[in-house]
């Protein structure tokens, strides 16, 4: 009986530490894959944002593509387009969720949002993103943030409003979501439900905006994005801008993709009215 007893207790703890054993590799090896990144934004990287178009077949238009974002919107080759008309968006407040996406942080809209109208076209809102600092440039000018909200249409063709900050006052739209960039801190794919959110108040108040047919700014860097970039700047707080710094993997600290090149693209300008001046001069404050 005392042999039988002590060949079970030997199987037992054997039993155990195999189990031991094998929950140290798995962490071991999820902490691998936590720590491996498909892509970065470190120049000079095996897969920094030069050799993206490298990495995967898939992203081959990253290094190839012709008509790729961001760019720099420079007043010099930019033509007045008055008949693009102010933009024609209807947003709404719906349930949305935060998301840390390792590179970046996400809100996504569980609903519907609200819409972006292009040429009869109806681009519905999907989700918002952060990059820091800007990924667009006006007049060679880069700013502390940008955000990009981005919409599908029906086709699942893509249409991006960008707006640029600079250090200041909070951001509203942000200030209601600083205790959710807390918690989903460093938490890869986390996501938090954070109730209803009104996307009308990301979007700020400017009217003039810069147009130009572009890309997605991270792999597999799709063309044929429409992007509307809002020339007012508007602000957020050194506080705000360190929680979304801070709440991303490391090594995403800085999340934004070099200027691409233009390519001969057409860059368009509505301002409304005819007193476009202080339109520029309200956003080179």
């Amino acid at each position: 009986m005392r042999s039988a007893r002590d060949l079970r207790i030997a199987v037992s703890a054997l039993l155990l530490l195999l189990l031991l054993s094998a929950g140290v590799l798995a962490a071991r090896a999820q902490h691998e894959i936590d720590d491996e990144s498909e892509f970065s934004y470190i120049r000079g990287s095996e897969n920094g944002p030069e050799n993206w178009g490298k990495i995967k077949e898939e992203w081959v238009t990253c290094g190839t593509g012709r008509m790729q974002s961001p760019i720099d919107l420079s007043d010099r080759h930019a033509a007045q387009a008055p008949n693009l008309g102010y933009l024609n968006h209807s947003y709404l407040p719906v349930d949305a969720s935060i998301v840390n996406r390792g590179h970046d942080i996400m809100v996504k809209f569980n609903g519907d949002a609200g819409s972006l109208w292009i040429n009869g076209t109806a681009y519905h809102l999907k989700q918002v993103h952060w990059h820091s600092p800007s990924e667009h440039r006006v007049n060679g000018r880069r700013y502390s943030l940008e955000l990009h909200m981005v919409h599908l249409s029906a086709e699942n063709k893509t249409a991006v409003i960008g707006i640029l900050y600079k250090i200041g006052r909070r951001d509203h739209f942000l200030h209601e979501l600083e205790s959710y960039l807390k918690r989903i801190a460093d938490t890869k794919e986390k996501e938090e439900m954070v109730g209803m959110v009104d996307p009308w108040e990301a979007r700020g108040d400017g009217e003039a905006y810069y147009r130009y047919m572009g890309s997605l700014t991270t792999p597999a860097c799709d063309e044929g994005v429409i992007w509307t970039v809002i020339k007012r700047v508007t602000t957020i707080s050194a506080h705000q801008l360190k929680l979304l710094t801070e709440a991303v993997h490391d090594g995403f600290e800085m999340n934004a993709r070099p200027l691409q090149k233009v390519n001969g693209r057409d860059i368009s300008f509505f301002c409304p009215g005819d007193h476009h001046e202080r339109y520029y001069a309200a956003a080179d404050q």
